[in-house]
């Protein structure tokens, strides 16, 4: 094959190449295009519309959140009304279906079915609020210890304490860490939430007989 034969198959295997790898480039382009049409109609009007109708229909369960001997009916619906746990299923992905599953949390926890509060609330995600969120960590705290385990209901009582400080929900849960390490036989530590309730909370409801519970943990450290 003469030298010029060679150039000219080069020169038409490299116009192949770049003839389909130009027709690559463009579909590829318009997957990403159709995409990013998918992402923002899937965010913008189809979890839109889900979100809707799920606070629309949670209002029911609601109702019976507050009243013991209706858990089962707000746990499971009733006449048509979906409960938490169908809303929580049916409607992830939205903020209805995130507060469903911090609902069923305290429900199952109010029920005595602490593994049950376990799993709802794991499936919880923040959202900023400085009561939800909190909230969240320290009934799994409260579930943990229900369940005697006492290490793990140290450390989500520290997480709701130290989450977003504020004298409602952290005194709180600084008492329950305190009495978990207590039982846990680690009294500095105990003493070090109790003394935080005094000098941080002093206002709180649980400031109130604080002085002894530091005063028991302190007499304990060695």
């Amino acid at each position: 094959m003469s030298t010029t034969e060679k150039e000219i198959n080069v020169q038409v295997k490299k116009g192949s190449f770049l003839q389909e790898n130009s027709k690559s480039l463009l579909f590829i382009a318009g997957a990403i295009v159709a995409l990013i049409g998918i992402y923002f109609w899937y965010q913008n009007v189809y979890l839109k519309g889900r979100a809707e109708e799920a606070a629309a229909k949670m209002y029911k369960a609601e109702q019976f959140l507050g009243v013991d001997s209706l858990a089962n009916k707000a746990i499971n619906g009733e006449g048509g009304f979906p409960g938490f746990e169908a809303i929580a299923d049916e409607y992830a992905n939205t903020k209805s279906a995130n507060l469903a599953n911090l609902y069923l949390g305290g429900i199952y926890l109010r029920k005595g079915e602490y593994k049950k509060a376990i799993e709802s609330l794991g499936k919880y995600s923040e959202t900023g609020s400085v009561v939800a969120d909190p909230l969240a960590l320290g009934l799994l705290g409260d579930a943990y210890s229900e369940l005697k385990d006492y290490k793990q209901a140290a450390t989500y009582y520290k997480k709701a304490a130290d989450k977003a400080s504020n004298k409602f929900t952290s005194p709180m849960f600084l008492k329950k860490l305190g009495l978990v390490n207590e039982t846990l036989k680690d009294f500095k530590d105990a003493e070090d939430a109790y003394t935080k309730i005094k000098t941080q909370y002093p206002e709180s409801q649980e400031a109130t007989m604080i002085d002894e519970y530091i005063a028991r943990a302190a007499a304990q450290v060695k």
